[in-house]
């Protein structure tokens, strides 16, 4: 009777833990962001990512240790991307699967480097429902796409692409916790600044923000993501010569906007920083270099959105805007407050390193 009863235990157990009912073997079907219906194994030991944001989402899942490889430009260019800082000692010493970059988007990887690692699946960004037909059936490896959506945009199409990678890796707890977490900070950003007259606003520019590139005070952002988190009046969105969100504003532009607080993405500020000291009398013509009233902050889109960077960089705006909405807050202990739970790791420290603290003064004011 007691083995009977032990057996029923252990059965029910079985039925009810996702993790003790599916062996090694076994696979299951999801639905990719490119709309294929595809069958992977569950719990795959071994994975590979490629293009980009594909990585970092894997990070966030906390299953790095599954990375079976990674392309060169996370190790060439590491540079602003926390995800690479925080797991850094378990991946710089992978093999590489191809070389990555904006210019392998939606183009056929590097099969012979991919095939070398014998990934069981093989997570790709960015890459159309045909070509990635092509690429599993060459490589007989199964391919999932993912997406984040618009470039150099928060979209919630990243919601997706942690389901549904949580799915395949048996992380489907933490690609909900993850999510619940972004969405209770862009809440509380909503609370904090949701309300504010718009008379209370400021006029905000932000200047420097990298578009395939570095570039000066002129490169901004209509949908820059942590001035709509914050409600801001984000002055760009009267630039009529425009395509998308990306805008280069030429400097005349820019003296009619007149902002009252211009912020600098950490990427831009160096060349800046020459543009000032080669042509001071043109930004002192601006009422924010004026009043002092010119900031830095961390970059935050590479090799697409970072989304704690720019999460903490949102917290980092709105310290400076709205003073007294964010009176409780510390912004470098918040940004690392998100990157402890988003990476596991606090990496402020080393951003701030690169690209000095969050929010601070520009350095070429002083």
């Amino acid at each position: 009777m007691k083995k009977k009863y032990t057996a029923i235990v252990t059965f029910c157990l079985l039925c009810l833990s996702p993790v003790l009912s599916l062996s090694a073997g076994e696979s299951i079907r999801i639905r990719d962001m490119a709309g294929r219906d595809i069958t992977v194994p569950c719990n795959p030991e071994k994975i590979a990512c490629i293009g980009p944001g594909a990585l970092r989402l894997i990070v966030y899942l906390q299953a790095e240790d599954k990375v079976a490889g990674v392309e060169d430009m996370e190790k060439r260019n590491p540079r602003g991307r926390p995800y690479w800082m925080a797991a850094r000692h378990k991946l710089e010493n992978l093999p590489r699967i191809g070389p990555g970059g904006p210019a392998g988007i939606n183009k056929k990887p590097d099969m012979e480097a991919i095939l070398t690692v014998s990934p069981r699946v093989i997570f790709i960004s960015y890459m159309d429902a045909a070509l990635a037909d092509e690429v599993q059936q060459t490589l007989g490896i199964p391919v999932a796409v993912l997406s984040y959506g618009a470039f150099a945009t928060f979209d919630e199409a990243v919601y997706q692409a942690l389901k549904i990678a949580g799915k395949v890796l048996h992380k489907e707890k933490r690609a909900h916790d993850v999510t619940e977490y972004i969405e209770s900070l862009r809440a509380d950003l909503k609370i904090r600044t949701g309300n504010i007259p718009a008379d209370k606003k400021p006029g905000v520019y932000v200047g420097g923000i990298g578009h395939r590139g570095a570039h000066g005070i002129e490169s901004t952002e209509v949908s820059y993501i942590p001035l709509q988190w914050t409600h801001s009046r984000n002055l760009a969105e009267q630039i009529k010569s425009r395509i998308g969100s990306h805008v280069f504003a030429d400097k005349e532009s820019l003296l009619r906007l007149n902002p009252d607080v211009i912020f600098i993405d950490g990427g831009g500020l160096a060349l800046v920083t020459a543009d000032f000291r080669k042509k001071p009398e043109y930004y002192q013509a601006l009422r924010a270099f004026q009043n002092r009233r010119i900031y830095t902050l961390l970059p935050f889109n590479s090799y697409t959105t970072n989304i704690g960077t720019a999460l903490a960089d949102a917290y980092a705006i709105g310290k400076i805007l709205y003073p007294e909405k964010f009176a409780d807050l510390n912004p470098e202990a918040k940004a690392d407050e998100i990157y402890t739970f988003l990476l596991g790791k606090p990496v402020y420290g080393e951003l701030k390193k690169e690209y000095g603290s969050i929010g601070q003064t520009a350095p070429f004011l002083e």
